[in-house]
């Protein structure tokens, strides 16, 4: 996303919030470059601790403008919305009620009440429970985390190790997933909050991770997922960032199986093609003219590529000794080569 921004506004003050002094991006050096970084409260410790934080930023930082990146941390802004915006800063999110429907523990009640299939998903407190809705759905079958990480368990056994792993790294509630086999697709958008969608982008996963993530894609022109797509957000009213993950088995119409409430990792392909999709939300929230998205032309791919990212030991020990690296200063090793 910050390359996408930088693209559009290459003077732009980017500041990073970030939990984690070991995140690559915070040592990029690229058009993903940041101005300044600081280390935030993990999202489990709330609104309150989140605002503290920031009341302690603020003493030293400008800002206009925050566009929240993880699911986790959505909820944390959206209580918050009415406590910044008083302090002049500007988010676009949609409200408390529109991302607890599109959460996975409400998914299929939604997609039911506007006739959009969804795979057949179970919540759980307890694994003895979850081991029950397994075996009414059926094996193999996946287990997710309310917010990250799913596995999939083909016995009892590998259900209760799955169990255990999320509910100790993500809490409770697990849930079970029945497993679709079919192609995988993504649409990536920015809603209006009226019901309507500005841009979007939708692609079929060529490559996934272990984990299911696209680690490459392929742009597609389907009216079919145009139009659920519309459905969905319309439903929702949703405001800001989305991501649509989509499966469809031959013979069968396109199942919705999961809605996150932020841009994906690949948003910066479509950026690529002329669907700036950060950049029209940071115009959004600048109040200018909206540049034209293009359309993205179907055909055109992205395939992941990963690369080395330099840095300093002083650095990282000064960001987590700290808890801030900002200034002209910031991560200058390049200089010292």
């Amino acid at each position: 996303m910050i390359a996408s921004l930088r693209r559009r506004f290459p003077g732009v003050r980017i500041i990073g919030f970030s939990y984690d002094p070991m995140e690559s991006t915070i040592y990029c050096r690229d058009n993903s470059h940041l101005d300044a970084v600081y280390l935030m409260p993990y999202p489990r410790a709330g609104a309150r601790a989140l605002m503290e934080r920031l009341e302690s930023i603020l003493e030293k930082e400008k800002i206009d403008f925050i566009i929240p990146c993880l699911d986790s941390e959505i909820m944390n802004y959206i209580e918050l919305q009415g406590v910044l915006a008083h302090r002049g800063i500007k988010m676009m999110l949609p409200g408390k009620a529109a991302f607890l429907r599109r959460r996975k523990d409400a998914l299929s009640l939604l997609c039911h009440r506007i006739d959009i299939p969804t795979p057949k998903t179970r919540m759980a407190h307890d694994a003895v429970e979850l081991a029950r809705f397994a075996e009414q759905i059926g094996y193999p079958i996946y287990v997710k985390g309310i917010y990250y990480e799913a596995h999939l368990a083909a016995t009892e056994a590998e259900l209760y190790a799955a169990f255990k792993d999320i509910a100790e790294m993500w809490g409770l509630p697990v849930m079970v997933q029945e497993m679709v086999v079919g192609e995988e697709y993504d649409v990536v958008g920015l809603g209006d909050g009226r019901g309507g969608i500005i841009g979007s982008c939708s692609i079929r996963k060529m490559l996934r991770t272990s984990a299911g993530k696209g680690f490459a894609g392929v742009v597609v022109a389907d009216t079919r997922i145009d139009d659920l797509a519309r459905r969905f957000i319309r439903a929702l009213r949703w405001a800001g960032p989305f991501e649509l993950e989509l499966i469809k088995a031959p013979g069968q119409r396109h199942l919705v199986f999961e809605m996150n409430p932020r841009f994906p990792a690949w948003v910066d392909f479509p950026s690529q093609l002329g669907c700036n999709l950060p950049a029209c939300l940071l115009e959004w929230l600048m109040e200018t003219e909206q540049t034209p998205l293009a359309p993205c032309e179907p055909g055109r791919m992205f395939i992941r590529h990963c690369v080395d990212v330099l840095g300093d030991i002083a650095d990282l020990a000064e960001l987590a000794s700290t808890g801030e690296r900002t200034g002209s200063s910031l991560f200058n090793f390049s200089r010292r080569l």
